[in-house]
């Protein structure tokens, strides 16, 4: 528990008024956590003093369920769950550390098939972002917009899998289904009015006068402090540092695409504010789009299945995996013995690491300017607990 000391004020007509700082608590069921946490502020009058996160209230044992399977294979349906708006990437993160481990080498296609997934869902993870904290700022009809498009990346993967949410789509060694019939076309055309729809956001939201009220020199991360609390994704490339895993540490085959990592230049505002972390999942979304749209143009044929291992059992050693998902850095860690089983998987999750920065950028804002700063986090309290 935060202690609120007391202080002594003097007012305008020389009295001294006794006051003490108060403790609120937001969440752990409130709209502005967007889930399930609790964060206890400490307020003088409207100004943030202190910011303390309670984490948990959605701990599901992940890891210790992963270690107790049956085989690696059925670990892939609990990874969906951990950042539950972007499943496909959550997937791809384990799959690629468990084929490395076999020495496992999928088919061109299965790349492509896979970088198009995991980009449709960094569009529909970022467009429940934007959505959302316009709703946060007091905007309701950015929302429509947004999940209008996500429904249609939804009922993509829903044609290709079966599953809206929770896919279990990515195997280890390849996928549990090719493209069906017609989704070549469906996917060109989905990123054809997409255009439209960032220019439209652009206009409704992002140069809106109110909403740059709200969100710039708001919540102002510094360069050096992202760096330090190893920020990751958006949250970093938000503070101006220019680091993509898709580009600097490379996996699958995004090194076949021309696209450009997106970092705040600090247009409105300062760079490291809130509006330029919303603003690079706005640009990101339009650079998925330009990576959905040559891997399309080349698809290749193949089978996606044919390097599905019937039987998985790595060699005795470790291994660490990181790709850049919606939110950042997602990494597994590992840990095979001579088992079927795996002996240890280790979480490194983006949104609980970008979660830890919220006292330092918070401390001095009005508390109406903490519903902005949790809101341009964006985090997912399913992966911060796991």
């Amino acid at each position: 528990m935060i202690e609120t000391p007391q202080k002594i004020i003097k007012t305008s007509t020389g009295r001294s008024l006794r006051t003490e700082e108060m403790v609120v608590n937001m969440g752990p069921q409130h709209p502005s956590t967007h889930g399930v946490l609790r964060l206890e502020v400490v307020l003088d009058g409207e100004i943030v003093v202190d910011v303390v996160p309670h984490m948990g209230y959605l701990h599901r044992c992940f890891e210790k369920h992963c270690e107790h399977m049956t085989n690696y294979q059925q670990v892939i349906p609990y990874v969906d769950r951990m950042d539950y708006t972007a499943a496909m990437t959550n997937e791809l993160a384990f799959v690629v550390g468990v084929e490395k481990m076999l020495k496992i080498e999928v088919s061109e296609r299965v790349h492509y098939i896979r970088i198009i997934m995991a980009e449709l869902q960094r569009i529909a993870s970022h467009l429940i972002a934007i959505g959302t904290f316009g709703i946060d700022m007091g905007a309701f009809t950015p929302f429509l917009y947004c999940f209008r498009d996500r429904e249609r990346i939804l009922d993509m993967f829903e044609a290709t899998c079966g599953a809206r949410l929770l896919y279990n789509y990515m195997w280890v060694g390849g996928l549990s289904h090719d493209l069906p019939p017609g989704f070549v076309e469906t996917a060109k055309q989905f990123c054809v009015d997409f255009k439209k729809t960032l220019k439209d956001l652009n206009d409704l939201l992002n140069y809106n006068e109110i909403f740059i009220k709200r969100t710039a020199n708001v919540g102002i991360l510094p360069k050096d402090l992202a760096i330090n609390y190893a920020c990751s994704g958006p949250m970093l490339r938000g503070s101006g540092v220019d680091w993509d895993l898709r580009r600097d540490d490379p996996y699958t085959l995004y090194h076949k695409f021309n696209w450009e990592v997106v970092v705040g230049k600090g247009e409105v505002g300062t760079v490291g504010d809130v509006w330029n972390r919303h603003m690079v999942r706005q640009r990101e979304m339009e650079q998925s789009v330009y990576i959905i749209e040559q891997a399309l143009a080349s698809l290749p044929d193949g089978d996606v299945s044919k390097t599905i291992p019937k039987r998985i059992r790595p060699t005795p050693g470790d291994n660490y995996t990181r790709i850049e998902s919606p939110r950042g850095e997602l990494g597994f860690y590992i840990i095979a013995e001579d088992s079927v089983t795996p002996y240890r998987i280790k979480a490194r999750a983006p949104a609980f690491v970008n979660l830890s920065v919220i006292n330092e950028i918070s401390k001095g804002a009005m508390l109406a300017d903490l519903v902005a700063i949790m809101g341009s986090i964006d985090i997912v309290l399913g992966e911060v607990d796991r």
